[in-house]
């Protein structure tokens, strides 16, 4: 399949460089950003799920109904849905968005944050649940027909599923992570498996990870996962010009996190996930790494979430890319700081040229 792009879906005009307190829904903003990936051939969408946040699926239907041809990636935790439920749910709106659905399975990568919505289980059972959540999903979408279950975190009597995905297909499930459990979880059922943007030696050793899980599971060289990687670009006319901006990002980061308005305070506790982990490890290695991978917004927001950078000119941030679709990235997931004029500047300048030098 072709390199495939992802952005994140955002409901309102809040950013990381300027933040709204308590904003709520703009549905205005969220259509046009919805339509604008829609109309510079974005091929997804990202749902994000948070304990305090909106709920993805009814943006996902938002978004479904707002666009023609942009899949729609609904994240979603096992702990807040039984996968009887889910597995009605993510059918239902395939069928509404015409076969547009993608799940992305979050086991839970920190334990406060699980206990928000009363989850006290320990990280490996974490993963051993997502692992039964994700085969009755299957399950459930192969065939109506009954069917009990009884393991160690899901127990049921003659389930049957009347809500069939669309146009008789299933529904790719994608999971992410850098633990041993993640590896083992995804490299054996997914079909997506997402990883954070780290320097072209680390992303190609978790890519051999991934591939290793998935042929420990039986699984063939094609049927291995797509691999789904990270960055948040900044780009300007000239290298020169993007490394300026990037460092006015930085302050505003800074400044913001300051201020108790980032994503993780100063005075946050360490982050609990190994990918966080991971990145803050890079990042305390040097600031720039390979071709254009830019680490102190890491630092800047306590490794929450996607944070390395792709800083430089339009031209540097795709020959980036490139050398990632190299090791074996199948889908790029890119968004900035500036998120509706970033999208827009991505689409006209970097989507394009990604896919010309891919098809010459």
């Amino acid at each position: 399949m072709p390199t495939e792009f992802i952005s994140l879906t955002f409901p309102n005009p809040s950013t990381e460089l300027s933040p709204i307190p308590n904003a709520g829904i703009d549905l205005d903003y969220l259509v046009r950003y919805a339509r604008t990936l829609d109309d510079y051939a974005f091929n997804y969408t990202l749902v994000p799920y948070d304990s305090s946040s909106f709920d993805p699926f009814t943006i996902g239907a938002t978004i479904a109904a707002a666009t023609k041809h942009l899949k729609i990636i609904i994240a979603l935790r096992p702990n807040t849905l039984p996968p009887t439920v889910a597995a009605k749910a993510l059918a239902t709106l395939d069928q509404l968005s015409r076969g547009r659905v993608v799940v992305h399975l979050i086991a839970g990568g920190s334990d406060a944050e699980q206990a928000k919505e009363g989850d006290f289980l320990p990280k490996a059972q974490r993963y051993a649940r997502l692992e039964e959540y994700i085969r009755i999903l299957r399950r459930a979408w192969a065939s109506a027909d009954p069917f009990d279950w009884d393991s160690a975190h899901y127990r049921f009597t003659q389930f049957s599923n009347r809500v069939r995905p669309a146009q008789g297909r299933t529904i790719p499930v994608s999971v992410g992570g850098s633990s041993d459990e993640a590896y083992r979880v995804g490299g054996a059922l997914a079909d997506i498996f997402g990883l954070w943007g780290e320097p072209l030696k680390e992303t190609r050793e978790q890519i051999e990870r991934v591939h290793a899980a998935a042929a420990a599971a039986g699984r063939p060289a094609t049927d291995r996962p797509r691999i789904w990687v990270t960055f948040r670009p900044i780009i300007a006319e000239t290298d020169e010009l993007a490394w300026a901006k990037a460092h006015r990002t930085l302050e505003a980061l800074t400044t913001h996190r300051a201020n108790g308005l980032g994503k993780a305070p100063v005075g946050a506790p360490p982050p609990q996930n190994v990918g966080s982990q991971r990145l803050l490890e890079i990042a305390a290695r040097g600031e720039v790494h390979d071709r254009a991978l830019w680490y102190p917004t890491v630092t800047a927001t306590n490794a929450r979430g996607a944070s390395t950078a792709l800083v430089g000119s339009a031209q540097t941030v795709v020959e980036s890319i490139l050398d990632y679709v190299a090791l074996g990235a199948d889908l790029i997931s890119i968004r900035g700081y500036d998120n509706l004029n970033d999208a827009i500047d991505y689409g006209r300048h970097v989507l394009p040229a990604v896919r010309e030098a891919l098809q010459g």
